[in-house]
């Protein structure tokens, strides 16, 4: 998987997702954008948006338990660093897409790769 958070900002295509307001300190909001699953998170004013998808075996994530920046599976207990996607605990050992997030007014806009 890919982290698109390393990828220069002119490769990228940033459409909003959400309005701050919807997502609250601690909350998450799932949304589609084209054929994307995306899992928005707001950890202390600070937001990141990784894909709904474990990588050990492609269930959803979203719904999992968050621990500072790391999500647990809630299926089998893998980990991931909402910051990068990398996989942080067994049985995940493959990291899940990352992309990168910024808030303009009250518009939340997720990077994804330019088509």
């Amino acid at each position: 998987m890919f982290n698109y958070r390393n990828v220069e900002a002119e490769k990228l295509e940033f459409v909003p997702v959400a309005r701050t307001d919807e997502i609250g300190n601690g909350q998450r909001l799932l949304v589609d954008v084209g054929d994307v699953s995306l899992a928005i998170f707001n950890i202390a004013g600070r937001y990141f948006a990784i894909a709904d998808v474990c990588s050990h075996d492609g269930g959803p994530l979203a719904e999992g338990e968050v621990d500072g920046e790391t999500i647990e599976c809630p299926r089998h207990g893998g980990q991931f660093d909402l910051t990068s996607g990398k996989a942080t605990h067994l049985p995940a050992v493959d990291d899940i897409p990352a992309y990168p997030v910024r808030v303009e007014g009250d518009q939340v806009l997720v990077g994804l790769p330019a088509e």
